[in-house]
């Protein structure tokens, strides 16, 4: 019996890892505006991997703010909500409250079922660029990266490559320091992340979501922390329809 189960799993994870070594999309952070950007993605046919590097995925919706684990939604991004199936209910002046835990594991179940395979407890060290191109990402264990251990890494090749790492943006951090790139910013460079400031961190996080080199996309808080938006605490609308305005944008890029 031992050996049939690890022969199981071995047998059925590499099958796995097998299938993705090479996608159309690889999300770096398997936070709100990843996973919905996923999701979106995966339900058109594309083949998308998440690189999480804690053992949960979700990001920072867990905790809901300073760990009462609720979340607020703007009216106009419940209809996102309702794609994954997560109930909410109203809070007054346009705003609504939903159960965190509710939210993140629904936000990982819809993409799960909707095909996306999320590596967890992988991180991304480094990102692959070829001819004026971000085109893939560089992967080891998390506690090997922890532990410090000199062990080479591992690649994944991509058609783009989404960093929803949050308020680092640790992807775009490393694409302008080792490749040297110039990104879609009025400095070339990362702005960083203003402080808090709710109403304008909100539309910043939509508005700043985009293309910063060919390849790289950025979404969610990584966003703002490109373009030097405002930080916007426990609401959480903004972050969905980041995800869903980088899935459209990047599924424009790849079928184009």
């Amino acid at each position: 019996m031992e050996e049939r189960i690890t022969s199981a799993i071995v047998r059925t994870y590499f099958e796995k890892l097998q299938n993705f070594l090479e996608v159309d999309l690889a999300i770096v952070g398997a936070g709100p505006s990843g996973l919905v950007a996923a999701t979106a993605l995966a339900k058109e046919g594309k083949k998308v991997a998440i690189f999480e590097r804690l053992l949960a995925p979700g990001g920072g919706v867990w905790g809901g703010g300073m760990l009462f684990n609720e979340i607020v939604i703007q009216e106009e991004a419940l209809h996102i909500l309702d794609d994954f199936n997560i109930s909410y209910k109203s809070a007054g002046d346009g705003l609504y409250t939903a159960d965190s835990v509710e939210v993140a594991s629904g936000l990982i179940f819809g993409a799960k079922k909707a095909g996306v395979m999320i590596n967890n407890s992988v991180s991304v060290e480094d990102v692959v660029c070829r001819e004026g191109r971000i085109c893939g990402v560089v992967v080891n264990w998390t506690p090997v990266e922890r532990l410090g251990m000199h062990v080479d890494p591992l690649v994944v090749m991509s058609k783009a490559v989404l960093d929803g790492t949050g308020h680092p943006g640790e992807i775009t951090d490393l694409a302008t320091r080792k490749a040297g790139i110039k990104i879609d910013t009025p400095t070339g460079k990362i702005m960083g992340e203003k402080p808090m400031w709710m109403e304008l961190g909100e539309a910043s996080t939509v508005e700043n979501t985009k293309c910063l080199y060919p390849g790289l996309y950025v979404s969610g808080m990584a966003a703002n922390n490109a373009s030097g938006g405002f930080r916007m605490g426990p609401i959480f609308g903004g972050m969905f329809m980041s995800g869903r305005k980088v899935a459209k944008m990047i599924l424009e890029d790849i079928d184009g």
